[in-house]
């Protein structure tokens, strides 16, 4: 017995010892414990958020009244419209608020509402903890970044009810999912988010490499049509009334942003930032930026040494790492969001929830991630955005994209063969 409790006692010893504390604090293996701490503080964060601070009316009244046009029997694309303009998303999008419709009467229990998106929230958390605990790439203190100091996304979510963190839960149970192996699952998960925001299409040229290097080129057609018919089978009443109303609405990506909104352009002058030649250079960048971290960073980088990169592909005998499916797809979106011809304040969670681990998929010391961090924070939070805090962001882009350039796990593949464990 005294042996027992000499052996017991020994173990709560090392349990409270100051080195297993620091693996707590700092190493991304033990980061369990400070997700879970989280996302029970998340938990009443959100409660008192929604008690205290005031909810802010932006697009919520708008979303309703386009639904509404649904429930009272018009599926012409064209005749839909709220208060903000007409109807722009694509049919999971109606789906979705019109149960929210429902469940909210009609959308005037905007109290109700918040709470729904409360629990969103929370699940959206779950999710990418699940991400990060299988990458082991952050460490456990850079979480508490990621969840207690941004106004500007607990607002996105519970003051102001947007689309935009549905479609990306979608696409990050896609990414779970992924990385679960599971594929078919995780193409429907990401065709959903496609459905309900098309900003999701920014992981779309990773996903496409993904399922060549993973399946090989045949199996990936199977795999881009589980992608596509969601959108058909959805979009189904829509369709048979006015098919060309509903892809020019539903997926317009000519359509003219509000200079006032934008968060990313108010550097230069609203003419140009209107002007379609400015707008077709960024995109221009954008492709070609893809295009050489592809060629450079994916094809030629020891993330997939092992991979031949040719038209006729065959598929991998093994599944991919974490670090083959997250920083990729991380990556591209992020390319995306440096080069889209305007940012709005909702549009920081299409990638605040990445930041963190394609941060700490860097060589930058600690304190400068920490410092992107507040940079790029500060610079959503400014409104209206200014001179200053446009530049700040474009900046901050810059820092980052460089130096996952430089990153390590983009290292080009050498000739003898890389011992280290990738996460």
């Amino acid at each position: 017995m005294a042996a027992s409790a000499k052996s017991k006692w020994k173990r709560l010893n090392e349990s409270l010892s100051p080195k297993l504390f620091m693996k707590y604090v700092f190493d991304p293996e033990y980061c369990l414990p400070a997700m879970i701490l989280l996302i029970v503080a998340e938990i009443f964060v959100n409660l008192i958020v929604i008690q205290k601070i005031k909810y802010t009316e932006i697009d919520w009244t708008a979303y309703m009244q386009e639904v509404e046009g649904v429930v009272n029997g018009t599926y012409d694309y064209l005749k839909l419209k709220g208060d903000t303009g007409p109807l722009v998303y694509p049919a999971g999008f109606v789906y979705i608020y019109t149960a929210l419709y429902y469940i909210t009467d009609h959308g005037t229990n905007i109290k109700l509402g918040q709470y729904i998106f409360a629990v969103l929230y929370i699940l959206s958390l779950v999710v990418i903890f699940d991400i990060y605990r299988r990458c082991k790439t952050i460490p456990p203190y850079a979480y508490i970044f990621m969840c207690c100091a941004s106004y500007r996304i607990h607002s996105i979510y519970i003051l102001r009810l947007f689309n935009d963190p549905i479609a990306m839960l979608f696409l990050y149970i896609a990414a779970d999912l992924f990385l679960q192996d599971k594929w078919s699952s995780g193409c429907l998960m990401f065709s959903l988010g496609v459905s309900v925001k098309m900003n999701v299409l920014l992981f779309a040229p990773a996903l496409l490499m993904l399922l060549l290097v993973r399946h090989g080129t045949m199996a990936t057609a199977k795999y881009l049509t589980i992608c596509a018919l969601p959108q058909i089978i959805l979009a189904i009443p829509f369709l048979l009334v006015n098919p060309w109303g509903y892809i020019i609405q539903s997926f317009n990506l000519g359509r003219q942003f509000f200079y006032v909104w934008t968060v990313n352009w108010r550097l230069v002058p609203e003419d140009l930032f209107l002007d379609k030649k400015f707008q077709l250079l960024l995109l221009a960048s954008h492709a070609v930026c893809l295009l050489i971290f592809f060629h450079f960073k994916w094809k030629r980088s020891r993330l997939y040494q092992c991979v031949r990169f040719k038209l006729e592909m065959k598929p991998l005998p093994h599944t991919l790492t974490s670090s083959q499916i997250i920083l990729p797809l991380f990556t591209a979106n992020f390319i995306g969001m440096c080069f889209s011809r305007s940012l709005h304040y909702q549009f920081y969670v299409w990638y605040f929830h990445t930041l963190h681990y394609l941060l700490w998929s860097t060589a930058l010391p600690s304190v400068v991630r920490i410092l992107l961090l507040g940079c790029l924070e500060l610079s959503w939070n400014t409104y209206p955005s200014t001179v200053f805090s446009s530049s700040l962001l474009h900046v901050s882009h810059f820092v980052i994209l460089a130096s996952l350039w430089w990153s390590p796990l983009y290292t080009p593949q050498k000739k003898v063969v890389v011992a280290s464990k990738m996460h």
